[in-house]
């Protein structure tokens, strides 16, 4: 039943980035070029986004529980490392250099482009070097704190 809820809210998403326009490099393109030609609709769509965010969340908590899933999974970091800030930093220079982040990347799939086609490769090779990446952490932290239990 979870599946079904995603697929519902990436639907719903994916018609909201159509409808609002945001789908379009051109469109937060022009919201970037502050000196040139702006476009502030980006804005608008951004804060209309957090009212309706915020009002979810808040509806939420006020919840005991989901309503496809057992319990809630709220985010449990909330530190600000290198991590976020790199990780930010990649998203705004990629966002800004072509004018898409991954939602309307995989929304404009449909339009088989060569340049998103590319664009969605190499964002899904980044995927997959992260998690390779998370794992030998991982594996190199497990061992770190073996070694420690055997040193006593």
């Amino acid at each position: 039943m979870a599946l079904v809820g995603a697929f519902i809210g990436g639907l719903v998403f994916g018609i909201g980035l159509l409808v609002s326009g945001m789908a379009s490099p051109t469109k937060v393109l022009g919201f970037l070029d502050i000196l040139g030609a702006w476009d502030p609709s980006l804005a608008v769509v951004m804060a209309a986004a957090l009212v309706v965010t915020g009002i979810g969340y808040a509806l939420a908590r006020r919840n005991g529980k989901p309503l496809l899933e057992d319990t809630h999974q709220w985010p449990a970091a909330t530190a600000i490392d290198s991590k976020l800030i790199g990780g930010a930093a990649m998203f705004g220079a990629g966002w800004g250099l072509i004018g898409l982040c991954p939602g309307p990347a995989l929304v404009n799939l449909v339009t088989l482009s060569p340049k998103l086609l590319v664009f969605v490769a190499a964002m899904l090779a980044g995927m997959l070097l992260r998690e390779l990446l998370q794992r030998q952490e991982t594996a190199r932290a497990i061992a770190r704190e073996n070694a420690a239990l055997a040193d006593g």
